[in-house]
């Protein structure tokens, strides 16, 4: 092994494991936006899908999320159906393939993707990670290795994730 592989990535890494359908992803909207704006590119944001078989819809917006970040529209995506929840409760593909006309990405080419099952294995391997590390619900951040449960309560996780990140882009300089 040579350094380049067991070196940590240049930048601090905040997974989320979120459903977008989820009331508590909703919630956690603006606590996502806030950590998005303070530390922008230094901190790297990913989405984790965990959908929950309560949601019906979850299973194919975690597929559409994956095709508008192919297309290069993921956060803005993702978060404009975590603003509408109740919504895609009752509209499901519709209001996906409508966010995704709204933000100027190609709806047809979601639409084939929704079809074509291509991002299936992204949300699968996510979902089976999710499990693997304990995760049960959703929001649920892992930064630094250190799970934080936003299911129960959103109080307090913002701060929390800060405070991890700011110490761990001082011990990188």
């Amino acid at each position: 092994m040579n350094d380049a592989t067991t070196s940590r990535p240049a930048r601090p890494v905040l997974d989320v494991w979120c459903e977008l359908q989820c009331p508590d992803c909703h919630a956690a909207l603006e606590d996502l936006r806030a950590v998005r704006e303070r530390y922008g590119d230094r901190l790297e944001l990913r989405l984790r899908h965990f959908p929950l078989e309560k949601h019906k819809h979850a299973y194919v917006a975690a597929q559409a999320a994956e095709e508008a970040i192919d297309q290069g529209q993921g956060w803005p995506f993702i978060e404009a159906v975590l603003a509408r929840t109740g919504e895609l409760g009752s509209r499901g593909e519709k209001l996906l393939l409508e966010v995704a006309a709204e933000l100027g990405l190609d709806a047809e080419e979601m639409d084939t993707a929704l079809i074509d099952g291509r991002h299936l294995l992204i949300v699968d391997a996510d979902q089976a990670e999710g499990k693997a590390i304990g995760v049960s619900g959703t929001p649920t951040y892992v930064i630094d290795g250190e799970r934080l449960d936003g299911g129960k309560s959103q109080e307090g996780l913002r701060a929390r994730i800060e405070e991890i990140a700011d110490r761990l882009l001082a011990e990188r300089g």
